[in-house]
């Protein structure tokens, strides 16, 4: 387990009740059901578990979708990148992806199983008015001045013995170490240099292999060498050719070595991938900031057909901009540390696709992709998510933990969506009992009915559910305070039914650890 620096903790508004909204996938008018919550700030850690109890976020809202209720359920899927394989249409994008550089070679021709869109299309759906009317929202609900002058990380009175009785549960909060939505910035990545010690990690490599692995890598090649079969492989040491003889082996090349197989010198095209860290602090963000925005408003309006007044700037950055994410870094995490990101696209010094991903404790979660439709032809909703794919292992490196690559919502009743199941192996999540189910076990039932719960045994519960209710922490009146004594200070009882809403939807956990803001 990663062991966290002292941070400030996640600090959320509950909107009561239920959203009702366009549907963004069977375009029902009000079909969409799902619970909300304004995330002033989430520590990655209490993402990392809202996440895996059906939560997803877009910008700074934070939502759940009502499973037995809404139109188009969507079930979080995950894929497992350890055992993950490359299709044969994966490798086909891969393949089309290394003619193009390597000899501007085009093909026009769809690949099979490719999406139609993106591979992330996933934000709340109809999609900018809902972001915006939230934004606006919680504008007129901002916290007040003392909220943001006297919040204080309960991680600071870790080791302090604090007395139960009531006199005592009552926390004053005394200063903020700084301000909510902000956060150090991280050094941005440029992955077509080698990385210094300390510094972000190469994306532009494969990831560094055990010692292990190498020596069998040089006994197999030798062996090679040494028989007919071998025929066809080059030199120890040598880089191997853009298309190489097939190899005479029972062993499929691993997606690294699809991705970063040798270009030759004089390559047509140059392909690079930086990784920016999501704040307006950070140089590289900031310079690479107007061509981003122009990728995206091309994105939207030729792709989704967007009138322009729905894709401006305000919109971009609060979309995919303001992220609720603290950075954070762990001696056992990732060089990069955690938080918010950019993974841009550069082709011979401009981008052409930004794909939005969010580094988490056990995971790399994908937010969003936009891409110039010029580029289509190089299926980048597709060969983005394989290069996260790899990411995510390259990231599982140096933290074992971090082993997961989350895909957003799958929708089985919605076709555009189904593609997401085809990167094999995967999980959906279990909408009641929230454990992971491989999706090979789900599609049967999900060929019946819309809702489903995977979890076959009919006595499993949710282990991780509100059990101690009082124990949820308020933010009132420049006060922290367990929900049991802010209950007991107010007369007034009609709030009980959404806290203990709130509670129940997010978990004994993350009710403990966040904030939820009571004016």
């Amino acid at each position: 387990m990663a062991a966290w620096a002292a941070v400030s903790p996640s600090v959320v508004e509950y909107f009561e009740g239920e959203d009702f909204y366009r549907c963004g996938y069977c375009k029902n008018e009000s079909g969409s059901r799902s619970h909300g919550m304004w995330a002033h700030s989430l520590t990655v850690r209490d993402y990392q578990d809202l996440i895996d109890r059906g939560w997803r976020r877009s910008g700074k809202y934070v939502y759940k979708p009502v499973m037995h209720q809404t139109c188009c359920p969507q079930y979080t899927i995950r894929c497992r990148p350890l055992q993950f394989q490359p299709s044969k249409s994966h490798k086909k994008v891969l393949k089309k992806m290394l003619k193009f550089l390597a000899k501007g070679e085009i093909s026009r021709g769809n690949c099979e199983d490719e999406p139609m869109d993106s591979t992330m299309e996933d934000a709340v759906g109809g999609d900018f008015a809902l972001i915006n009317k939230l934004d606006i929202k919680c504008d007129l609900k901002t916290l007040s001045n003392d909220f943001k002058q006297s919040l204080e990380s309960e991680e600071k009175k870790k080791g302090k013995n604090v007395k139960k009785e009531d006199s005592n549960e009552l926390i004053q909060s005394q200063g903020i170490e700084e301000k909510l939505g902000s956060g150090e910035p991280s050094r941005s990545v440029r992955v077509h240099t080698a990385p210094k010690p300390g510094k972000g990690a190469d994306l532009s490599k494969p990831p560094c292999r055990k010692a292990k692995e190498i020596r069998k890598e040089r006994k197999r090649l030798k062996l090679m060498q040494q028989t007919p079969a071998g025929e066809g492989f080059p030199a120890q040491g040598q880089p191997l050719p853009l298309f190489s003889p097939k190899a005479k082996s029972n062993q499929p090349k691993s997606l690294e070595e699809l991705i970063f197989e040798t270009l030759p010198e004089n390559a047509s095209h140059k392909l690079e991938v930086r990784l920016v860290p999501v704040s307006f602090e950070d140089p590289e963000f900031q310079s690479s900031f107007s061509q981003s925005f122009s990728l995206y408003v091309k994105y939207q309006m030729t792709i989704h057909q967007d009138p322009p007044d729905e894709c401006g700037k305000t919109e971009f950055t609060r979309f995919l901009c303001s992220s609720p994410l603290e950075a954070e870094s762990a001696p056992d995490g990732p060089d990069c540390g955690y938080g918010s990101f950019h993974q841009q696209y550069w082709l011979d010094g401009k981008i052409i696709a930004v794909g939005v991903i969010d580094i988490l404790p056990s995971c790399v979660s994908s937010v969003y992709l936009y891409y110039d439709p010029e580029y289509s032809f190089l299926s980048l909703g597709v060969y983005s998510a394989l290069r996260e794919i790899a990411f995510t292992r390259q990231l599982h490196e140096k933290a074992p933990q971090l082993s997961y690559y989350y895909m957003g919502f799958y929708i089985h009743s919605c076709p555009k969506m189904k593609y997401k199941g085809q990167y094999r192996p995967s999980d959906l999540l279990c909408p009641e009992t929230y454990v992971w189910v491989p999706i090979e076990q789900c599609l049967p039932s999900l060929e019946t009915t819309k809702y489903c719960r995977f979890n076959q045994d009919p006595e499993a519960v949710d282990e991780g559910r509100s059990k101690e209710p009082d124990r949820l922490q308020v933010f009132h009146k420049k006060a922290i305070m367990p929900y049991g004594v802010y209950r007991r200070q107010r007369k007034d009882r009609s709030e009980e039914a959404a806290v203990l809403q709130y509670a129940s939807l997010v978990g004994q956990a993350c009710s403990e650890r966040m904030l939820l803001f009571r004016s």
